[in-house]
C-alpha cells in the first residue's frame, strides 16, 4: 500500500484551481455494506485525506469501521427506492443515473472506486479525478456469462436488456476520469480490454502484520479442515469447493455469506459446516488450523490467499487471475488448471499439505 499511499500524497499536492484554502477531496464508493478488501482502500484513502466526504450509493454504518463512520457521508437516490439498502444492487441499471446526480462542485481531488458502478461522476473541469479500480464491472463483461447461469429467471431475462446500454455507459465514463490505477496486472488487462485505458498498477493494503503461523508444529493434521473464505457469490465459484469436498467427504469449512449460501446448504454434505461471517479473532484462527484454503474463483487480486499463507497455511488455487502472479512462485501454492468440478476434485486428491 505505500506506493498507493504515496501516488496519493502526489494528487493532493495540485495547484489550487477553485480558490484557496484546504483542497476539497470527495471519495466516491460503489456501495459500503461491509468491511471486505474494496472498503479497506477506503479506510486507508480516509487516512490520507482526514476531511474526505464519502459519497455512495448505499451505507449501512453499523457495519463500517469507525474511521468511515467518522466522515461524512452521502448516499445516492438508491438507498431511499423500495427495497434499496437491501437489495440494491438490483437497481443497476438505474446507478448511471444516480452517479451523475452527485453534486461534486468545489472538489478539487475526486477518487473512485471502482468494481460496481461509481467512476461514472460529473466533476468540474479543473478537478482531478483518479480512479482505483478493483475491476471494470464484471457481471457486464467477462463474468457476464457465469453471472447469467446463476442468477435467477428474472434477471437472466433482464441482463439481455439492459447489459449493452450499461457497457456503452461504462466505455463512455472511462473517459471522464483523468488517471486510472489497477490493484493488479490482470485487472489492467481487463481494463485494456473493455475501455481501451491504460492504468498504472497500485496493489491494494493486505496487514501482513496481522497474521502469523500458529506456534505449534503441525496445527493441521490429516483430519484438518479445508477452508473456503469470502462472499458466497458466484463469481468466487464456492460451489466448486463444495461439491468437490462433498463427493470425497472432506471436511471443509465455508467462512462467508451472499445470495448462494441458501444453494450451496443445500447441496453440500455431512463434511461441510458453514459458519457465516465471523469476527476477526475467529477468522484468524481458521487461517491457521485449515488443511488448506481451496481459492477456485478468478479473483482480482487475491488478498485472502496471502493472508492465508502468512499463516503458515498453502492455497489450492484455480491458475488464473490477479492472485496467480501474485504469489505462483510459492512452494505453499498449488494450482489446478480448469475451475470445474473434477480438477478441483483431483487436486484435492493429490494434495499432501
Amino acid at each position: 500500500m505505500t506506493r498507493m499511499m504515496r501516488a496519493a500524497a502526489f494528487t493532493s499536492k495540485p495547484p489550487r484551481l477553485n480558490g484557496s484554502g484546504p483542497m476539497r477531496v470527495a471519495i466516491v464508493h460503489y456501495w459500503l455494506v461491509g468491511m471486505r478488501g474494496g472498503e479497506k482502500v477506503i479506510e486507508e484513502l480516509c487516512k490520507i485525506f482526514p476531511e474526505a466526504d464519502l459519497f455512495t450509493h448505499v451505507a449501512i454504518r453499523e457495519n463500517l469501521s469507525p474511521r468511515l463512520r467518522s466522515h461524512s457521508i452521502t448516499e445516492s437516490f438508491i438507498a431511499r427506492l423500495p427495497g434499496g439498502r437491501r437489495h440494491y444492487q438490483k437497481y443497476l441499471p438505474l446507478m448511471p443515473r444516480a452517479l451523475e446526480g452527485f453534486d461534486l462542485t468545489g472538489y478539487d481531488l475526486v477518487i473512485s472506486s471502482e468494481a460496481g458502478p461509481a467512476k461514472g461522476v460529473i466533476t468540474d473541469p479543473d478537478c482531478l479525478h483518479v480512479s482505483y479500480v478493483h475491476s471494470p464491472m464484471r457481471y457486464i463483461w467477462d463474468q457476464y456469462w457465469a453471472y447469467q447461469a446463476q442468477a435467477g429467471w428474472l434477471a437472466r431475462l433482464a441482463m439481455p436488456l439492459f447489459a449493452p446500454s450499461l457497457r456503452q455507459w461504462d466505455m463512455a465514463s472511462a473517459a471522464r476520469v483523468d488517471y486510472i490505477i489497477a490493484n493488479s496486472e490482470f485487472v489492467a488487462r481487463r481494463i485494456s480490454k473493455a475501455w481501451g485505458r491504460k492504468s498504472t498498477v497500485i496493489h491494494p493494503p493486505v496487514d501482513v502484520a496481522a497474521f502469523a503461523p500458529s506456534r505449534m508444529p503441525d496445527p493441521a493434521g490429516p483430519n484438518s479442515p479445508y477452508l473456503f473464505a469470502g462472499e458466497l457469490v458466484s463469481y468466487k465459484r464456492p460451489d466448486l469447493v463444495v461439491d468437490a469436498c462433498t463427493r470425497l467427504g472432506r471436511p471443509l469449512v465455508v467462512i462467508g455469506d451472499g445470495p448462494a449460501r441458501a444453494d450451496l446448504e443445500r447441496r453440500a454434505g455431512p463434511t461441510v459446516t458453514f459458519l457465516g461471517r465471523v469476527d476477526f479473532k475467529t477468522l484468524k484462527a481458521n487461517y491457521r488450523n485449515c488443511r488448506a484454503l481451496v481459492f477456485p474463483g478468478i479473483e482480482d487480486f487475491g488478498i485472502v490467499p496471502l493472508e492465508v499463507m502468512m499463516s503458515g497455511r498453502p492455497v489450492i488455487a484455480f491458475g488464473k487471475g490477479g492472485g496467480d502472479r501474485n504469489d505462483r512462485r510459492r512452494s505453499d501454492r498449488h494450482v489446478f488448471p480448469r475451475p470445474n468440478c473434477r480438477r478441483c476434485r483431483r487436486r484435492n486428491q493429490r494434495f499432501r499439505g
